[in-house]
Order: C-alpha cells, then sequence, then structure tokens
C-alpha cells in the first residue's frame, strides 16, 4: 500500500512528502487523515524541532481531487472527512515550513497558507480557483489572504481564480522566499535546520501561538499577554542557556519540548 504522506527526519527537521504524484498530489479524505496523524505525531516527538511539508513530483497540492468533487456533485461521496479543521496545522506548536514545488491550487492553497512560513518554487503555478468551480473562499481562506496580501489584493485572486506564479506570490506577502525550484528543497531544509539548531523549542512554540492567536486581539490586550508570557520565559531553562550560549559563544543546547 502506498504511504500518501512519506515522512523523513534528519538533524531536528520532520520532511512530510504528499504522495500522489500522479494526480499532482490532489488532496484525499485518507492523505488528509494521514497527513494530521503525523502531524500529531511530530509534536509528541522531541526530536522533532521544525517540520517542513512539500510534495512529490511536479505539484505541491493541486486542491481536492476531482473525484471526490465529482461525487460530491453527483451524490454519491460516501466519504468521512477528518473531524480536525483544515486549519489542524496552525495548533501544532512545532513551527511547520511549505516547501511549494509545484502546482498549488485551491484546497492545496489552503494547507500552503495555514504553514506558518512558506517557501515556494519562483516556477510554481498558484492559483485559489474557487470562483472558477462554482465554489467559495474555503476553509478560512477569506480570513488569512487579507491579512497576508491585503483586501484589495485577496479580492482579486478570489474574485479572479486567475493562476499566478511563485515568484509572485511572494511579492504579495504569501511566501517568505521565492527561489528557482532546484534550489527549494536545499534552501528550505538549511532554513529548517537553522531553527532546529539555534531557536529555542518553547519559544517558538509560544510565538507561533501567539502570532496566529493575536491577530485577533487588540494592541493592549496582545501587549498585557506577552508581559505575562515573557515573566513565564524567565523561569525556564531556555533563557538560561539562551543567555550562556550567546555569552560563551556557542551553539545554544535547548531542551525538546
Amino acid at each position: 500500500m502506498v504511504d500518501l504522506v512519506l515522512p523523513s527526519i534528519e538533524r531536528g527537521v520532520l520532511t512530510l512528502t504528499f504522495n500522489r504524484p500522479d494526480r499532482l498530489n490532489a488532496w484525499t479524505d485518507e492523505m488528509g487523515r494521514r497527513y494530521f496523524d503525523q502531524l500529531a505525531e511530530a509534536e509528541k516527538n522531541p526530536e522533532v524541532r521544525v517540520i517542513v511539508v512539500t510534495g512529490a513530483g511536479k505539484g505541491f497540492c493541486a486542491g481536492a481531487d476531482f473525484r471526490t468533487l465529482t461525487a460530491i456533485q453527483d451524490g454519491s461521496y460516501a466519504g468521512e472527512p477528518d473531524r480536525r479543521p483544515n486549519t489542524f496545522p496552525t495548533t501544532i506548536r512545532k513551527p511547520i515550513i511549505a516547501a511549494v514545488n509545484g502546482a498549488c491550487a485551491g484546497l492545496g492553497m489552503v494547507h500552503a497558507l495555514v504553514c506558518d512560513l512558506v517557501f515556494t518554487a519562483a516556477e510554481a503555478k498558484w492559483t485559489t480557483a474557487f470562483a472558477r468551480r462554482g465554489l467559495v473562499a474555503e476553509y478560512g481562506l477569506s480570513w488569512i489572504l487579507p491579512r497576508l496580501a491585503g483586501q484589495a489584493r485577496a479580492m482579486d485572486l478570489l474574485l479572479s481564480g486567475r493562476t499566478f506564479t511563485g515568484a509572485e506570490a511572494c511579492e504579495l506577502g504569501l511566501a517568505n522566499r521565492a527561489v528557482p525550484g532546484e534550489r527549494l528543497i536545499e534552501e528550505t531544509l538549511a532554513y529548517a535546520r537553522e531553527l532546529a539548531t539555534y531557536s529555542s523549542p518553547a519559544s517558538m512554540a509560544v510565538i507561533k501561538r501567539q502570532i496566529w492567536g493575536d491577530w485577533q486581539q487588540t494592541l493592549e490586550a496582545s501587549e498585557s499577554a506577552a508581559a505575562r508570557l515573557m515573566v513565564d520565559s524567565f523561569t525556564r531553562p531556555d533563557f538560561a542557556e539562551g543567555v550562556a550560549s550567546f555569552v560563551e559563544r556557542r551553539a545554544p543546547g535547548f531542551p525538546p519540548l
């Protein structure tokens, strides 16, 4: 049986690869369940400090599998979607980096943007696609896109459903970095290893919760919560190790989560 999400771990970085290359890694309930299970396992694994998500072959994820969409349309769909929402990756305490190697459409675009960081092949093809399929902005994309790209740009991408490149995705603020496809995985893993080596797992977990959670807070509420979190950070061994490693000019030895 083919593993729909291939795991590989090295130097604190877990790479999860969507593995339906013949379908440009189009999303199915089974693949989604496997992906979320792998994320949940990674959160519990002390060896994993950073997670990279990419696709096998020429696509990252080309959206929902058309066989699923056809079954929904004709009333024959009998699948059981995972009860965990598509925003589940935002709840994982470890940073998740999407390495968008190719086609990134619809639901695939959702799954790229609910990662914490996005690196993309400059030539990768992106599209929301929903309006061209008679659908709506799904799974929170109408909330995420305006915050990343601004309302006007989000309107353009969602209303037109046009195709754009990874290079433009970076210009729009959807990706942190756009690089030639042949260098994508190398550069993504290098960045991920730097996080795994030099950044405190506890600090990254708290910062991730702050970033995703504070979009709904006022500046005053965010500042007040940060003050409490800062006091908590003083009591963790990560603080002592962070200061000591800086003074001693060495790489830190932060404990795992």
